[in-house]
């Protein structure tokens, strides 16, 4: 089932790669304090989530800190490795956390996972929630196929 508003973030652990090397984190403490905005996408280099997803959030990103939004994290069942050059790539450095979920621990945690078939897999499906201090203040549901409400735009109408 997924992550409802009102209830706690569920521990599970991601990987973030730096340029120091690849490092675990806990879903606990990276999201206990302040407030998070998390989007997830089926994959990094798929097709709506480079052209669409991820430059939104590129875009507003300004628009989000002045909101009130401490940090934003980008989540995909991918290695550590891809996120990394997906986020280099679109140079979100220093302003998007990219979350390697390579296993799928937080999407299911989340209940997020999905199979999207003979191609993809097991994916995150294409979402955004609001994490406050921890607990999720709005989860936004895309419907297959759709990306609407999970845009860096309908989220900072959102907050």
């Amino acid at each position: 089932m997924t992550i409802a508003a009102g209830e706690a973030i569920p521990q599970a652990s991601f990987q973030i790669k730096t340029e120091d090397g690849i490092a675990t984190h806990d879903s606990l403490e990276y999201f206990a304090a302040g407030r998070t905005v998390l989007f997830a996408v089926p994959g990094a280099f798929t097709p709506t989530c480079s052209a669409k997803h991820l430059p939104t959030f590129i875009e507003q990103y300004d628009a989000l800190k002045a909101a009130g939004v401490d940090r934003i994290a980008c989540l995909a069942v991918n290695d550590a490795h891809v996120m990394k050059v997906w986020g280099d790539q679109n140079e979100t450095n220093g302003k998007i956390d990219m979350l390697a979920d390579p296993h799928g621990e937080l999407a299911e945690a989340l209940g997020l996972l999905v199979n999207m078939g003979p191609v993809l897999g097991n994916r995150a499906t294409r979402c955004a929630i609001i994490i406050d201090d921890g607990t999720v203040t709005k989860v936004l549901m895309e419907d297959v196929g759709v990306f609407e409400v999970s845009s860096a735009t309908h989220v900072l109408a959102q907050l």
